[in-house]
């Protein structure tokens, strides 16, 4: 028998090629492996080449797998599967002092990893692991405890407690405008460099969206570029490349170091809000219930 390390691919690139399977987008596996889109991209074309043919077909914004990339997700999902329920075996006696939190990348950036290090110094005892993805994990297999996710609600199997809502209005460095206060106006916004983010949730709001709930109709070009992540555009905003929407419980932090600026007081209030979800067909740890605390009062505290 030959050895396994001879006749299979690659460990990497098979979990990059069961995540871009899985969700269908190199973009959204990108998000969740926190890699580039384009490091997915060489992974996916190293196991084509290695199995010598396509394991994907290439649509605008989407792939779709081919007949024998479906028959190398079948496998590589049942694999990562034994794994995964091996692994959670294995670690059953260690897991109930760890707690498993999932985030969006955004939403880990920019909220909770400045603000859990109190968790962690006032509750040494329970050990974090702060999963930061996008796309959302499923709780009923043990990979996460709860998860912080903008919605609807609409999470089944789980139980979802509203956090907070939102506001969403333009923001910039504070050397990119000579004279801000000469924006008066939201149609004036499209005489500069606008930097919008790519997704595909309906509940959030992009320039388009913004502009035409103060009657300005977007034209079929604008100054400005497109990220593919919210994190790249607060970024890019940072740096002083243009005008970003900032969501403000994202950016209220940057706002108070004043290292952006809010160009109106003129707002949208998305149509979601941000909970923390709990599956309910799992044991509830007692790590769980001592976050939930945490972060009511965190949030209550300001």
């Amino acid at each position: 028998m030959k050895s396994l390390r001879r006749t299979l691919p690659p460990l990497t690139a098979l979990t990059v090629f069961e995540a871009a399977a899985r969700l269908g987008s190199f973009t959204r596996a990108a998000a969740e492996l926190g890699v580039t889109q384009a490091a997915v991209s060489r992974q996916i074309h190293a196991l084509e080449l290695d199995f010598g043919t396509a394991l994907f077909h290439r649509h605008h914004r989407k792939v779709v797998l081919t007949d024998k990339g479906r028959i190398l997700a079948t496998a590589t999902s049942q694999a990562f599967s034994l794994l995964s329920e091996a692994t959670a075996e294995l670690r059953k006696d260690e897991a109930e002092d760890e707690l498993a939190i999932s985030a969006t990348v955004a939403f880990s950036q920019f909220w909770l990893l400045p603000r859990i290090s109190h968790f962690a110094r006032a509750y040494p005892e329970i050990r974090l692991r702060i999963v930061s993805q996008d796309a959302m994990p499923s709780l009923d297999e043990g990979e996460v405890d709860l998860a912080i996710r903008f919605g609807d609600r609409a999470w089944p199997n789980c139980e979802a407690e509203r956090l907070f809502t939102d506001e969403v209005f333009p923001v910039c460095h504070p050397d990119f405008l000579a004279e801000p206060e000469r924006l008066t106006a939201p149609g004036d916004l499209l005489s500069y460099p606008l930097i919008a983010d790519q997704t595909d949730d309906p509940l959030w709001i992009g320039w388009p969206d913004w502009l035409s709930e103060f009657g300005v109709s977007t034209p079929r070009k604008i100054r400005g570029f497109r990220c593919s992540f919210y994190t790249e555009a607060i970024h890019a905003a940072l740096n002083g490349q243009g005008i970003a929407l900032g969501w403000k419980q994202l950016v209220d932090d940057l706002l108070v170091q004043k290292r952006l600026i809010r160009l109106t007081e003129m707002s949208l209030t998305p149509k979601g809000a941000y909970y923390v979800v709990v599956p309910l067909r799992r044991k509830r740890k007692r790590a769980v219930d001592v976050f939930l605390g945490w972060l009511r009062e965190t949030i209550e505290t300001g």
